[in-house]
């Protein structure tokens, strides 16, 4: 198809524009319409008249480089929605089983041991900067790249924090003291002073806090603590989810506290939440 380049850039400006997906989506689906096209060019097929079988081909041969079920299922859907772009049927087709991994939550006490322990490492205002966003993470429930985020509009903080989620979706979380706190502290401690415009977690050169070096710290500080290797700032948003399910929070405000795009995606604690009574009884029950 010789529009295909041309194709490709506008399903690209389609998905940062009009569905507002993140940099990493686009980036996956573009890479696998252009390896869509290409392996249909290498056979001599149109992408207008691809077929069950050219689509099983393409699946087969992206096999051939070592995929496993969920990166399979992952290039299925981004298939499907260039084709859908184009403008072509797409042929009907089941993808692999994907077997759903279930977060293990961290414990209250390795939550706040954790935060504490990575800013005890960190000298001066690094260390609160650090404690504060650890403690945002669990307190809050936000996704690491949310909270780092965050810019100097947020400052004075109240009981509640607008955050800019997926997709350019805003929501609005609540602050616990503490975290409201911890953030002051750091706040106040900070050399670079907080501006509308600029990351309100800063790194040491007064630039925005990167999230490898958030990921590098806490792998040090669970290592130290001998934490699983679960233990990441992405496990404290999970911890965040499972403690309010058990103390009783329904999954429709569960899933607008977690900015959820759909609730299916907020079901899956309700299964932690089962693993964890589950761990509870095995240790607890003498027969068990």
């Amino acid at each position: 198809m010789s529009d295909a380049p041309r194709l490709v850039q506008a399903f690209a400006d389609h998905l940062r524009r009009d569905r507002r997906r993140s940099v990493h989506t686009v980036r996956a689906y573009v890479a696998t319409a252009e390896r869509l096209a290409d392996f249909l060019r290498g056979h001599g097929t149109d992408l207008r008249d691809i077929d069950l079988a050219d689509l099983r081909a393409f699946l087969t041969f992206r096999r051939g480089d070592g995929i496993g079920n969920a990166s399979a299922a992952r290039e299925l859907s981004a298939v499907r929605a260039f084709l859908d772009f184009a403008g072509v049927d797409v042929p009907r087709m089941r993808g692999p089983r994907v077997k759903r991994g279930v977060p293990r939550p961290v414990s209250p006490a390795e939550a706040v041991a954790l935060a504490e322990d990575v800013a005890e490492e960190r000298e001066g205002w690094t260390g609160a900067r650090d404690l504060a966003l650890l403690l945002l993470l669990y307190g809050a429930g936000l996704r690491i790249g949310e909270a780092l985020g965050l810019t100097g509009a947020a400052l004075p903080l109240g009981e509640t924090l607008t955050v800019l989620g997926k997709r350019q979706k805003t929501r609005m979380v609540p602050l616990l003291p503490q975290v409201r706190e911890a953030i002051d502290v750091y706040v106040s401690a900070c050399p670079y002073p907080p501006a509308r415009d600029l990351a309100l977690f800063r790194g040491a050169r007064g630039g925005p806090l990167e999230p490898s070096q958030v990921r590098r710290a806490v792998r040090r500080a669970r290592a130290r603590l001998g934490l699983s290797d679960r233990t990441t700032p992405h496990a404290l948003r999970h911890s965040f989810a499972t403690h309010l399910l058990g103390r009783g929070v329904d999954l429709r405000a569960l899933q607008e506290l977690l900015g959820h795009a759909s609730l299916s995606s907020t079901q899956i604690y309700t299964a932690v939440d089962a693993a964890h009574l589950l761990d509870v009884y095995r240790n607890a029950h003498p027969r068990a």
